[in-house]
């Protein structure tokens, strides 16, 4: 891809300022000499840059920008994956988030504002090459959080348990209680005490702590 237009979207001037710097002395040492650097303070003022359809870099801290989910972002990478070349360039990124985008998109690149400049400059030489390029930091975080146990919870109780094993095999609420002879009302009642034990906030999250955890086996899993 020959990158013709640097776009900065980060809302922190000093950040902003030193990523211009940066890519300038990237062009200006034989590569896209031509590319002009223009800046992007909201997803709007983005999308109308992208909607001309200039093959570009994409600088940009997405915590600081006003994307309604992770979804809308990867909708418009993909949207202008021909055209569009992106550098996630924030202070920190989760492990879901991570994960979300680097198997969504394919022309996301990942680093970190706190990181060596020779790291920041090797992210931004290859994203104005069109390359992608992983930290090792992001990496790091992925690996960290596939092997990570979650703290068990060994304060439920012996139902709570059983019902948590009933959920991950796919079972409704009026299922348990029939099976266990016991009122839809009292399964909601042991349902909201796992949840609050689990410190989770639905059902998905709490048979995936269970799976993580080793609560229930994985055998039993109701995909």
């Amino acid at each position: 891809m020959n990158i013709s237009r640097i776009i900065i979207a980060d809302n922190q001037p000093l950040t902003a300022l030193a990523v211009e710097t940066l890519c300038k002395r990237l062009t200006t040492n034989g590569h896209n000499q031509e590319a002009e650097i223009v800046y992007a303070t909201n997803k709007y003022e983005l999308g109308v840059l992208l909607k001309q359809r200039v093959n570009c870099a994409v600088i940009i801290d997405y915590t600081l920008f006003n994307f309604d989910n992770q979804d809308n972002f990867a909708m418009m990478c993909d949207l202008y994956q021909e055209t569009s070349s992106w550098l996630l360039l924030s202070d920190e990124l989760t492990a879901d988030f991570l994960r979300f985008v680097l198997y969504q998109t394919t022309n996301v690149s990942v680093s970190y504002k706190d990181s060596p400049i020779d790291i920041i400059r090797e992210a931004l030489r290859f994203v104005l090459r069109g390359e992608r390029y992983i930290a090792q930091h992001a990496m790091n975080i992925l690996l960290l959080s596939e092997t990570e146990q979650p703290h068990v919870n060994t304060d439920l109780t012996q139902t709570e348990l059983e019902i948590l094993k009933a959920m991950t095999q796919g079972k409704l609420t009026k299922e348990i209680a029939y099976e266990r002879g016991s009122s839809i009302h009292t399964i909601n009642s042991h349902r909201k005490n796992i949840f609050r034990k689990l410190n989770v906030n639905c059902a998905h999250d709490a048979i995936k702590y269970a799976l993580r955890a080793g609560l229930v086996d994985q055998a039993e899993f109701y995909i």
